[in-house]
């Protein structure tokens, strides 16, 4: 059994497993521990990806993207449908003046930990940033990637993309990963 449940606090939605099994269930956002029977469910199902497409609907409803939400036959084709908007990195790369094959190259010998820095990919930057930051905002997030080398746009960029994924959820201005 799933269910899709808010926090009282914060308002952030998430999924629970097994809701009637385990006595708590501690907020992702503001850690804050609830009584399970106590938590307002939204919806309730046997099969994870019901549930997941209940609270994408919600998440979408709750952000003013119904609209957009609606046109999406399942929250499965959301993250083909980022991989495949806007330009891809070669072409950003480029139009930027930079030549994506020494940054390919760079790339390759930083997953081979050739690199000095280390530091990893744009997208683990972001994540990183939001792991690290007490109360991310989107500014802090963009600064401490660009601290990290991300392009401030970039950063902009990888953080939309991951609350449209469902990774990352937004609440009054904070970012938090889920």
């Amino acid at each position: 059994m799933y269910a899709v449940v808010g926090c009282n606090r914060c308002g952030t939605m998430w999924l629970l497993a097994d809701p009637e099994t385990s006595e708590s269930a501690t907020c992702p956002r503001c850690r804050k521990t609830h009584r399970t029977k106590r938590l307002k469910r939204f919806f309730e199902s046997e099969d994870r990806a019901a549930a997941r497409q209940a609270r994408a609907a919600l998440l979408a409803n709750k952000h003013d993207d119904s609209e957009a939400f609606s046109e999406v036959a399942h929250v499965s084709e959301l993250e083909d449908r980022i991989d495949d908007s806007g330009i891809d990195d070669r072409e950003y790369l480029e139009g930027s003046g930079l030549d994506a094959d020494a940054i390919e190259t760079a790339g390759e010998r930083s997953s081979r930990g050739d690199a000095r820095s280390g530091s990893g990919s744009r997208i683990d930057v972001v994540r990183g940033a939001l792991d690290d930051l007490e109360e991310p905002t989107e500014d802090d997030v963009v600064s401490y990637a660009t601290d990290d080398g991300v392009p401030p746009d970039a950063a902009r960029d990888l953080l939309e993309k991951l609350r449209r994924r469902g990774e990352v959820s937004e609440s009054r201005g904070v970012y938090r990963r889920l």
